[in-house]
């Protein structure tokens, strides 16, 4: 195990990512609070879930916080029809004063694998740029990445940028996995049905990386907070395109459909229904009606 003031590793031993990544995200916290900053690498982990809510632990200690994971190889590499990386997403959260805190949580894809599957169970195609085909060419089956295709990197081609989101993907690749001695790239374990784990693991397990960053390593807190109100304010108040909705700041529509979701409920697809219905009764729970 490799440990300094500011730096750790930590091996999940193969245990759920919903479990592993905050306590790895905790540890990162407890040297920020006496080093300035902390730098949490993790191995033999699996999928910790939404990357946006490791980040967003450190934001109650007055931190930035970081979180990053690898994941499943669904995407090829700009000019590749190879899957050799995942959506690998990255969350910084950054705290504010009065205004709700700044939280990007983002794949380094055009768009993440769990859209796919919603617009398969919706039977309706993908848009143009998300995926291409086992050939290499685009296409708008939501079936693509299953028939052998691939996600693609952010910018979709080369055009439009593809390179840069295959570059963001890398690095997420080599934090989470090539630093801390997990699986990366096509070695990477599935956590989707049709990907078959690789014969010959280079690691252990998945990756992850997380940081944290005591605010006042910098500047005062409060002085620091109240400039990020300033920041997300003015942001807020930019001018949008005729026609268009307002400019929002990252986190704003996840805490708008948060509000939603509590006030009437989280709609499920029939699909999903029946998926949860069939699962109950394989496993024997018992299916409330009422509930639904």
């Amino acid at each position: 195990m490799h440990e300094t003031p500011s730096t750790a590793v930590v091996d999940g031993d193969g245990g759920l990512g919903l479990v592993v990544a905050p306590y790895a995200m905790q540890v990162a916290i407890e040297k920020a609070k006496t080093a300035g900053t902390g730098w949490v690498s993790v191995r033999n982990s699996n999928h910790y879930g939404i990357a946006g809510f490791h980040a967003m632990q450190a934001l109650t200690h007055d931190m930035i916080g970081i979180s990053l994971t690898n994941a499943s190889p669904l995407v090829s590499p700009t000019f590749s029809k190879e899957r050799l990386l995942g959506t690998n997403p990255i969350s910084v959260a950054i705290p504010a004063a009065t205004q709700p805190p700044f939280v990007l949580d983002m794949a380094t894809t055009t768009a993440a694998n769990g859209k796919l599957e919603i617009l398969q169970r919706k039977q309706q195609e993908a848009p143009y740029g998300w995926i291409q085909d086992k050939d290499g060419n685009p296409t708008t089956s939501p079936n693509g990445v299953k028939d052998g295709g691939a996600l693609l990197p952010l910018g979709g081609d080369r055009e439009h940028g593809s390179h840069k989101g295959y570059g963001l993907g890398a690095v997420v690749d080599i934090f989470s996995a090539v630093l801390s001695g997990a699986n990366y790239g096509p070695w990477v374990p599935p956590f989707v049905a049709f990907l078959e784990p690789h014969p010959h693991p280079v690691g252990e397990g998945l990756g992850h990386f997380f940081g944290a960053m005591r605010v006042d390593a910098f500047r005062p807190a409060d002085e620091f907070k109240s400039h990020m109100d300033t920041w997300i304010g003015r942001f807020r108040e930019a001018k949008p395109v005729e026609g268009q909705e307002k400019v929002v700041i990252p986190g704003d529509p996840e805490r708008e459909l948060e509000e939603v979701r509590r006030r009437e409920g989280i709609p499920l697809l029939p699909a999903v229904v029946d998926d949860l219905r069939e699962l109950g009764e394989r496993l024997g729970v018992k299916w409330d009606e009422s509930q639904i």
